[in-house]
């Protein structure tokens, strides 16, 4: 059965409920429960060469569910669906960028992404990143949370920015290692964490579970 634990930072999330792994044993392998190559980047940049194996789950928010439980429910829930077939040491994530308590995720359509983007013109909002890790019998998660201020924008440089292609697959409709960085005027929390992985609190659950990014003094992880 899995242990549920969760560690969060600046918010406390609780969670419910137990999952079988039905007797699987963990193995060497790290699989990454997302299609993300940002996510990817983010792990090999700490020493970590994942399988990519993307988890196919239902990311409809819950009535009456916060952005933090949402985030946490959904990197446990990605994490889960592929630990349960796969004898792996298996991480899902998941990131949303909120104004209020208004999820923002990514835009279907360049109207969408305009009225995103809007919103989020001279102001500060939050970016939620969920990390979790399934492992020999045990589910732990942990929560980031950064604060992002834009600077003002106008609607011509909006639909520029769409026309670059690069808001379409992102959460909130901008990349903050991209093209989207120029209008940033200030970050307080997790760089990675923006971009999709929160890296502090991903190796602490990696190291968790026997997964060492600064490898061990035989020289194996």
């Amino acid at each position: 059965m899995f242990r549920l634990r969760s560690v969060s930072i600046g918010y406390d999330a609780a969670l419910h409920g137990e999952k079988s792994l039905n007797g699987l044993k963990i193995t060497g392998r790290t699989i990454l429960a997302s299609r993300s190559p940002r996510r990817v980047e983010l792990l090999r940049q700490i020493g970590i060469a994942p399988e990519v194996m993307p988890a196919d789950i239902d990311e409809t928010v819950q009535e009456g569910e916060s952005p933090e439980q949402y985030v946490l429910r959904m990197a446990r829930e990605k994490a889960l669906a592929i630990a349960e077939r796969e004898e792996a040491i298996v991480l899902g994530a998941d990131t949303s960028v909120v104004l209020g308590d208004r999820i923002f995720g990514k835009p279907a359509s360049e109207t969408e992404a305009v009225g995103m983007l809007r919103a989020l013109s001279g102001r500060t909002h939050r970016v939620l990143s969920g990390v979790a890790v399934a492992a020999e019998g045990r589910l732990e998660s942990r929560l980031s949370c950064s604060a992002v201020t834009f600077r003002t924008l106008d609607d011509e440089e909006i639909h520029r920015y769409w026309r670059s292609g690069e808001p379409a697959d992102k959460a909130g409709g901008y990349a903050v290692q991209g093209l989207g960085a120029i209008f940033i005027e200030s970050i307080r929390g997790s760089y990675s964490g923006i971009m999709g992985l929160p890296l502090f609190e991903t190796a602490a659950l990696l190291v968790a579970v026997g997964v060492e990014p600064l490898g061990r003094d035989d020289g194996r992880r």
